[in-house]
């Protein structure tokens, strides 16, 4: 294996796992999805033990010996630093979801933009992204390194891939490593396109029935998602006034406008 890949699925050594989250760790701070020590990276090495990044170390920077195994409840089994303070929401994620085998925690900027602004990565824009996430939702802000934040995620954690956390940043998860870390990086940028699409003053939404078709395409590609379909998620261009909150707007002519006046009028006249 080369020193800067990872490998999907097979079984591995724990000295393979060690080396691939470094890698992980690499990817994240070369994309600046992390600043400074930010960030956390677990994978599931069996069923009572998790491998998990240090708290207080530039993910950039790790090394194959610094990263800390712990038991499914956060007891520190092995290693000479200590583990993350935003490890208890991995736990819940193992616990929740007995196909995962891998999570991800970073802040890359323009979803945690969202994130910060509440607003979900929702809408049917991209083919792929409803094919391997479906939607993004945004968890309710829970307080960094407390229950809170577990607290948050626990109501998402079963039906969706890739949460926003509020005023935080992104938690994907995924059957292993590179997995949880391609929903990461699916998650900026969609994000991007999200984003640029909003500043260019129009978006155009897929219909429920191209939602369907790409769902459907799901076993042809191979993919494997807990994200379902459920009213307004993703939002469909058939649910997007719905979705929105806002009434429908309807854009006429000064001279249609003046003949639907015209025709009200008339018809007022006529029923009096």
């Amino acid at each position: 294996m080369l020193a800067d890949s990872i490998s999907p699925g097979a079984l591995k050594s724990e000295d393979e796992h060690r080396r691939e989250i470094c890698t992980a760790g690499r990817w994240i701070h070369g994309r600046a999805f992390v600043a400074s020590t930010d960030g956390n990276i677990s994978v599931r090495l069996d069923s009572r033990r998790v491998l998990t990044s240090p708290t207080g170390i530039s993910k950039g920077l790790m090394q194959p010996d610094d990263l800390v195994i712990t038991d499914l409840k956060g007891k520190k089994l092995a290693g000479r630093r200590e583990p993350s303070s935003e490890l208890a929401m991995h736990l819940l994620i193992y616990s929740r979801r007995p196909d995962v085998n891998a999570v991800c925690h970073a802040h890359p900027p323009i979803a945690t933009a969202h994130a910060a602004s509440g607003i979900p990565l929702n809408k049917a824009l991209l083919s792929e992204l409803v094919i391997a996430l479906g939607c993004i939702p945004v968890a309710e802000y829970g307080t960094p390194g407390t229950p809170e934040l577990s607290e948050s995620l626990e109501p998402l954690v079963q039906n969706f891939d890739a949460i926003l956390m509020a005023n935080h940043g992104v938690v994907t998860s995924g059957a292993d490593l590179l997995t949880a870390f391609y929903r990461m990086e699916t998650v900026e940028h969609f994000a991007q396109v999200s984003l640029f699409s909003e500043m260019l003053g129009k978006q155009v939404l897929l219909s429920g029935r191209d939602v369907e078709k790409l769902l459907t395409a799901r076993a042809r590609y191979g993919t494997v998602t807990a994200a379902t379909v459920t009213p307004g998620c993703p939002v469909t261009s058939d649910t997007e006034a719905g979705a929105s909150g806002e009434p429908e707007r309807i854009s006429v002519t000064r001279a249609e406008l003046e003949a639907l006046i015209e025709e009200a009028v008339r018809k007022d006249r006529a029923a009096r």
